[in-house]
């Protein structure tokens, strides 16, 4: 209880700088963006230059939305999420910096994830949806996990990176910006958590035929 009180002022803070960026939302970002080059020299070491990279337990941030991305930016910067790397750079951001990278980062499109070295064990992947299904990931992250908004996609992101996000809401060591992850994750039985994982990353949605 006192960790998600402590979140109480930090979550006031990003609801007023995200304002401007809630208004704006609908407008096409401006042609080119001044923040391809700092996030180039800052970024793209680690996440990769179209927002996917091979290092691990690193996220994809391919197809993610400025919302989501302002956030977790602001959250490092204040300290309210714990990673070494991406403080020391948070730190180093104004608020206008936090908007200009979170938008640049909503450009990098969705890009597909490499192909399994092997195809995906059905049991395993039966009992993933089943999961998700139980404890709403489609429900808040959308049927083809998409996300929107200040709900992240999930869609084609790293499975290591998925069991770490899912081990550390499991144990408190993350915080979520709501009590939602928190309450759902906290259901999962611990030995499931990988088998979810693994679903998430091979997810694809089915596609409904066109009509004739």
């Amino acid at each position: 209880m006192r960790l998600r009180a402590s979140l109480k002022p930090a979550l006031a803070s990003v609801v007023m700088l995200l304002l401007p960026l809630v208004a704006a939302a609908q407008k096409p970002p401006a042609a080119g963006n001044a923040y391809a080059q700092r996030y180039a020299a800052l970024c793209a070491a680690c996440h990769g230059a179209n927002g996917r990279n091979d290092m691990a337990l690193t996220p994809v941030l391919a197809g993610q939305h400025s919302f989501y991305a302002i956030t977790q930016l602001f959250l490092f910067r204040e300290g309210r999420r714990g990673n070494e790397a991406m403080s020391a750079i948070a730190k180093t951001l104004n608020d206008t910096d936090l908007r200009g990278f979170s938008d640049y980062i909503a450009t990098l499109p969705a890009v597909p994830a490499p192909p399994p070295a092997e195809p995906a064990d059905a049991t395993r992947m039966a009992k993933g949806q089943a999961l998700a299904q139980e404890h709403k990931c489609f429900a808040c992250h959308g049927a083809d996990l998409s996300g929107g908004q200040q709900v992240p996609r999930l869609a084609q992101q790293r499975e290591d990176y998925l069991q770490l996000v899912l081990q550390e809401f499991k144990s408190g060591k993350r915080p979520g910006y709501t009590m939602a992850m928190g309450e759902a994750v906290g259901r999962i039985p611990v030995e499931d958590l990988d088998t979810l994982a693994y679903f998430i990353a091979r997810f694809a949605p089915t596609v409904a035929a066109p009509r004739k």
